[in-house]
């Protein structure tokens, strides 16, 4: 509170030079205010100048990682890029206006209080302390090839009394933890479901820890020193510069490409030749050790997260000139830790947010699929179709992500969302070991599938990505030039914010057309492993869950944005996902 009246106080010191409308009564500003719906930072961001921009497309999330490619930051993303070449008397006048809106927010955010989403302070908590347990528990799933280990694991630092009565007691006897035996945090470390790695005096997991860092910094030392090319981003929401744009190296790609080439030939090893002396040579690194260590890297990747969530949240209430995203700025310290406070946190000109959305966590999912192929032909002597096919499909989703890196920029994750536990999580833990269960399932449990079966799934994802891919296109295509001879025949809805809307093509299907191939795509990986197992189909259900509501939340978004247009859109095209259904 002392902050925010503080800056309110520099506020008012300064309004002697700001337009009137910075400077009006409380009573004036209250009467005109935007609802706090209105109010929120969902707007879509401008593009940058067209001279700067090129093709690109993605989808996103998923976050909230629903995938990592082609989805405009928070309308529907079918609009054509809107004219950014505004006067400077009209950019300050938005900013005042801007500012404006915040600052009776801070007078009378006792009044209104605080839009929680996720549940609020409760439900951000419980998800931050649940999200590590499902992640290990699915790892250890995908390896038996059942959901048991989800009811016999999180029942055995308990004990394994049935009768309700003595529980209480049970409980506070098991919290005794000088007993290194019948303790409950010695029974809880000894689990190898929940705490993998901390059996051995912590060995293993200091080892992986290690491990995650290396290959953390290995990808900051690739987008420090490979080319880049250098792309503005989108005008930063609450920013004292109107139309402030932050830059970014975009060399991902490089990246990617050349991480496989250090895996393949690259990796340094030590090898005794013939006189008992050790040199050292490149060769293919051993990618078998990322299946036997997967548990244990899962949980040092969760612990480094806590740890770098704690970091930002730290470095955000020590610093309050840093930008701040408002979703994340309400005040509580659970739902702040899990939404993220700040919006952009840097290092000089590394963006750490920009930088975790795409390069350690989705280069690494690649890198634990192709150890799950070495494994498996360790295992059993062969690669099945199904492993093959689970590589090719999740290694181009991976490849098209990275390829289309610079597209991420206008995300709501990028110009929205703080960097709090919820992006750093999904990022670097939820995608890479829950992104490769449908292959850690196949190395035990391969469904033998024949050439028909395998063309069915093949057709699947390649309907799913004909949409996902038709649809971001045609979008971006859109939005650069909609007097495109690929797009100048599509019918749309010209709205008063001076911007339109398709109705026609792709996006005349449905809203959200493009989530739609993106669930195929998904679903196409869960078919790869059969029909045996609930455990591997785990995508396609989180992931319909997680798209039904990002729509739900675009939806609320696009009518503040839209208005009146947008009610007249949804009646042009009334279905959502599926044409004719849904």
């Amino acid at each position: 509170c002392k902050i925010r009246y503080l800056y309110l106080y520099r506020y008012r010191c300064t309004a002697a030079s700001k337009p009137d409308n910075m400077v009006a009564t409380r009573s004036v500003r209250k009467a005109a205010r935007p609802s706090s719906a209105a109010r929120a930072p969902f707007d879509e961001p401008e593009l940058p100048p067209r001279s700067t921009r090129k093709k690109s497309g993605r989808s996103t999330t998923a976050s909230r990682k629903t995938s990592k490619r082609d989805e405009a930051s928070t309308s529907s993303g079918y609009e054509s890029g809107e004219d950014t070449t505004t006067s400077a008397a009209t950019n300050r006048q938005l900013f005042d206006n801007n500012k404006g809106a915040k600052h009776v927010k801070f007078i009378e955010e006792e009044e209104e209080g605080f839009e929680y989403e996720f549940g609020g302070p409760a439900g951000a908590l419980l998800t931050t302390l649940a999200l590590p347990v499902v992640t290990l528990l699915l790892i250890a799933s995908a390896s038996a090839g059942s959901v048991a280990p989800f009811i016999s694991n999180l029942l055995h630092p308990l004990g394994s009394a049935s009768q309700a009565e003595g529980l209480v007691n049970r409980l506070w006897s098991n919290l005794d933890i000088a007993s290194e035996s019948t303790g409950f945090l010695a029974r809880l470390l000894s689990n190898p479901v929940l705490f993998p790695g901390c059996q051995d005096g912590f060995i293993t997991l200091l080892k992986c820890t290690g491990g995650i860092v290396g290959w953390f910094f290995f990808q900051v030392i690739l987008e420090r020193i490979l080319p880049c090319e250098i792309v503005q981003g989108a005008p930063l929401k609450g920013s004292p510069m109107p139309g402030e744009r932050l830059s970014y190296r975009i060399n991902g790609h490089l990246a990617f490409w050349t991480t496989l080439l250090v895996v393949a030939v690259g990796w340094p090893s030590y090898v005794e030749v013939d006189d008992g002396s050790t040199v050292l040579q490149l060769g293919r690194a051993p990618l078998g050790l990322l299946y036997d260590y997967h548990a244990e890297l899962a949980l040092a990747t969760i612990l480094l997260c806590f740890a770098l969530s704690a970091y930002l949240y730290l470095r955000s209430a020590a610093d309050p000139t840093l930008l701040r995203a408002e979703g994340g700025d309400s005040g509580s310290a659970t739902y702040d830790f899990f939404l993220g406070r700040e919006l952009n946190p840097r290092w000089g000109s590394f963006d750490w947010k920009e930088f975790c959305e795409l390069r350690p966590g989705l280069i690494g999912w690649a890198l634990l699929n192709m150890a799950m192929v070495v494994k498996q032909q360790e295992k059993l002597g062969y690669v099945s179709g199904s492993m093959m096919l689970i590589n090719a499909f999740q290694g181009l989703y991976v490849w098209d992500a990275l390829y289309q890196e610079r597209a991420i920029l206008t995300t709501m994750d990028i110009t929205t969302d703080g960097f709090g536990f919820m992006l750093v999580f999904g990022d670097l833990a939820w995608v890479p070991f829950t992104y490769s269960l449908q292959a850690r399932y196949l190395v035990d449990h391969d469904p033998h599938f024949g050439l028909p079966m395998l063309l069915l799934v093949l057709a699947t994802n390649a309907l799913g990505y004909c949409i996902f891919r038709g649809a971001n296109g045609q979008k971006d295509a859109f939005r650069r030039d909609p007097d495109a001879p690929e797009v100048a025949h599509l019918r749309y809805l010209q709205t008063e914010r001076g911007t339109r809307l398709l109705t026609s093509g792709w996006w005349g299907a449905a809203r959200k057309i493009n989530y739609t191939g993106d669930w195929i795509m998904g679903l196409s990986w869960c078919m790869l492993c059969g029909f045996d197992s609930v455990v591997p189909y785990y995508y396609a259900i989180y992931f319909a869950i997680l798209l039904v509501h990002r729509s739900i939340r675009d939806d609320g978004m696009c009518k503040t944005k839209y208005g009146e247009d947008w009610e007249e859109y949804k009646r042009l095209v009334p279905y959502r996902f599926v044409p004719g259904l849904i």
